[in-house]
């Protein structure tokens, strides 16, 4: 067992686990952050997806070790003094779920997008979240959504 000093959504938090223990248990388990989302726990469905260090990741894959010392990003600390991010308004002005499980790990996903390309291409965000799984099918709206909030825009 090791001691981890985690730095999740702006708070640092003590942690003792195995450095192979996967982030997205001892967020869900020690750290009681349970948008991130266990799915096929092979890093292939992105339910999973929080930031670390502003890159997406598949927290289920990724070990505990590998995170030390850089800021992770969950669904849970991306609003901002109960302002939704631009990504999770535009996901709610477009409906782009329905059962909302996929949900935080593609608004985590599209957030990385778009800062790394704040203007994609449809074809840009579509590869970009090619390796996202909706079980709904709402693929049409979250390229929408994801679009509207490149766009930095709320529908009326």
């Amino acid at each position: 067992m090791s001691r981890y000093q985690l730095h999740v959504n702006g708070r640092i938090h003590e942690i003792e686990a195995e450095p192979s223990t996967p982030l997205l248990q001892v967020l869900r388990d020690q750290l009681d952050l349970t948008g991130a989302k266990a799915g096929c726990g092979e890093g292939v469905c992105g339910a999973c997806t929080v930031l670390v260090g502003g890159r997406a990741v598949r927290s289920c894959i990724t070990p505990i070790s590998e995170v030390k010392g850089r800021p992770v990003l969950t669904i849970e600390g991306l609003e901002k003094d109960g302002k939704l991010h631009p990504v999770q308004a535009a996901f709610l002005d477009t409906s782009a779920f329905q059962c909302g499980f996929c949900t935080p790990g593609m608004i985590l996903e599209a957030v990385a997008l778009l800062g790394r390309f704040p203007k994609p291409s449809e074809q840009k965000i579509r590869e970009e979240m090619e390796g996202h799984i909706c079980r709904c099918g709402t693929y049409p709206r979250i390229v929408e959504a994801v679009r509207l909030a490149a766009k930095g825009g709320r529908r009326g």
